[in-house]
């Protein structure tokens, strides 16, 4: 079974009454919700806990890391960014949502600004499918509308994705990447863009089930990890028989 850990930040929740009317127990619990339904392990994580909730024991049993931040990026202790970022290497699954773009593991795994253009206007968005052949877009339709987002609009600063799923158009004109991949060392990456915290974004089926692709996509690549480092000639190597 799929073991999937739901980071979320868990401030918007606590601090504000709007949204904490739409996630009453917070967006990582709506989350790990859908995840159960679907099939997964799921357990979560949030930034007040100790170690971020994201200790060595917890991300050693993490096929997959949910990432969902905002208001409090900063405050992410650079040693368990370090941590999260080991694990990616190593095969560790991670799937980054909304605003967590902006956060220090993806900004870190990246190595650009990944900055962008966006609005809070409570825009009509539609989402369009432009990989079909793609598994996270596997039982998605050709596309399908969210009727209140915040918009995200390029120029958005990354590196070239490995694959682009999704592009997405908002109603006052823009358009945004906003279903990406990429790998880093044996771990796979999935951006997803929709999810702003005032809207009941996690609560339609399409994006859920696309999240639930997500992670069973970045959940795929878990390999035997290369040994690096000094290294004997093959002929030196016990069991060869190379000479």
């Amino acid at each position: 079974m799929i073991q999937v850990t739901v980071w979320n930040e868990f401030r918007h929740e606590k601090e504000n009454e709007v949204v904490r009317n739409i996630y009453p127990d917070g967006i990582h619990m709506q989350i790990a919700s859908f995840l159960k339904e679907a099939g997964y392990e799921a357990q979560t994580a949030t930034l007040d806990e100790a170690e971020h909730g994201l200790t060595e024991e917890v991300l050693a049993k993490t096929d997959c890391l949910i990432w969902w931040g905002h208001m409090a990026h900063d405050a992410v202790d650079e040693e368990i960014v370090s941590r999260v970022q080991k694990h990616v290497l190593r095969g560790m699954g991670l799937v980054v949502l909304h605003s967590g773009h902006m956060s220090k593991i993806f900004m870190r795994l990246m190595g650009t600004s990944c900055d962008l253009k966006w609005r809070e206007a409570d825009e009509r968005e539609r989402l369009f499918v432009v990989d079909p052949t793609h598994p996270i877009a596997e039982g998605i339709p050709e596309s399908f509308e969210l009727l209140k987002e915040e918009m995200y609009g390029e120029h958005f600063d990354i590196p070239a994705p490995d694959e682009t799923v999704f592009l997405s158009w908002f109603e006052g004109g823009n358009v945004f990447r906003s279903g990406i991949t990429y790998k880093r060392g044996n771990g796979r990456i999935f951006y997803f863009q929709p999810g702003h915290e005032s809207y009941p974004t996690y609560y339609n089926e399409w994006v859920q089930k696309v999240i639930i692709n997500g992670v069973k996509w970045c959940s795929e690549n878990r390999k035997t990890y290369p040994v690096y480092g000094n290294q004997k000639p093959f002929y030196a190597i016990e069991g060869s028989n190379e000479k």
